[in-house]
């Protein structure tokens, strides 16, 4: 069953809708209740995070960047990364090439 253009639970207090990808590069919307998390993980993707609302705090290779609403941050490939929410956020995901590990077509 396709997970396209359905919101589904990534972690607790955090959900996600992937949109419709293309050839090389998806994107994601993901959605964070106050301090919840985005578990570190690293993945070979790059990734372009968009901050469409509220306050979040990256770790990324242990350096830490705090973004707000209208605000990117760049995750490089291989990259350990994880955020939390300091306040209610959302975020506006890009990756290329395409996450097959989260894309259920």
């Amino acid at each position: 069953m396709s997970n396209i253009g359905v919101w589904e639970n990534a972690e607790p207090g955090v959900k996600r809708k992937i949109f419709a990808p293309g050839q090389t590069i998806m994107m994601m919307e993901v959605h964070f209740e106050q301090n919840a998390e985005g578990y570190q993980h690293s993945h070979p993707h790059e990734q372009l995070s968009y901050c469409l609302k509220g306050k979040l705090e990256f770790t990324i290779d242990g350096e830490v960047h705090v973004i707000s609403q209208g605000e990117t941050i760049f995750i490089p490939s291989g990259a350990k990364h994880g955020c939390r929410a300091l306040e209610p956020s959302a975020l506006l995901d890009s990756f290329t090439p395409v996450r097959e590990d989260l894309v259920k077509r």
